[in-house]
């Protein structure tokens, strides 16, 4: 049989399967990807002094100096004023620099899986703009409320502005289906207790605290949840429909 295009017009379609997974990846998923792991390609060459030579072990570093964002960087553009290229291009570039290896398997994972199933529902480039404001509402939040001390970096903060977009379209999937709509918000629950257990467990064994990334992360949940309302199909016309019809 020829393959059927599938329907993505209700929040229905975010749970259907299409026949050939890797073909309905938007390109710029894709491409976010190829960029992610491309870095961490160089870093890990770098770091195995196959590239760089000698100084190739401190690319990771510098790369977080160079493109990571802090408190610091938020103090410099609202109290001084700067808003130099060198300052806010950190709002967008830290999630691509990451700690490691497994940072960057897991981020890339997500990515892809996240941005298959919103970019089916929401479209590729709704998916790119909220990953975008998830990474700079993230960091604002982080600036303002992390301190100076803690840089951010990594990919995680956007990756938790798809799982905010990814609930939305499954809350308007059970609220269709006339299902309990907190099932939705399962992933988030479970992502941030396995967070919480983590973080004890790096307090029980380290005597620095763990850097506060949650916020960040916590942020972009909200910031993805809340744009989506805007940006699924009907927009908040539709929400504002759908509470009428409950009411």
């Amino acid at each position: 049989m020829p393959d059927r295009p599938v329907n993505f017009n209700s929040a229905k379609g975010i749970l259907m399967k299409p026949e050939s997974p890797i073909n309905t990846i938007p390109p710029v998923i894709i491409a976010l990807t190829l960029l992610i792991v491309g870095i961490e390609a160089v870093l890990q060459l770098a770091n195995q002094g196959i590239i760089g030579g000698p100084q190739g072990v401190g690319w990771r570093l510098a790369a977080i100096q160079e493109y990571g964002f802090s408190g610091a960087v938020m103090e410099r553009v609202i109290e001084r004023g700067d808003y130099s290229f060198d300052m806010l291009k950190r709002f967008v570039t830290y999630p691509f620099v990451n700690a490691q290896l497994t940072q960057v398997a897991f981020c890339a994972a997500l990515t892809l899986a996240l941005g298959k199933f919103t970019g089916e529902y929401y479209g590729g480039l709704k998916v790119l703009f909220i990953y975008v404001l998830a990474s700079i509402v993230g960091a604002v939040a982080y600036g303002l409320l992390a301190g100076a001390n803690y840089p951010l970096f990594g990919g995680f903060t956007p990756v938790y502005g798809l799982i905010g977009a990814y609930t939305y379209a499954l809350w308007l999937r059970h609220a269709e289906a006339g299902q309990n709509q907190l099932l939705a918000f399962r992933l988030i629950g479970f992502l941030l207790a396995i967070q919480l257990v983590f973080g004890i467990i790096f307090g029980l064994i380290s005597d620095a605290p763990p850097p506060p990334t949650w916020i960040a992360e916590l942020s972009g949940f909200v910031t993805g949840f809340g744009i989506s309302i805007l940006l699924a199909p009907g927009g908040w016309t539709a929400m504002l429909s759908r509470m009428r019809q409950r009411g």
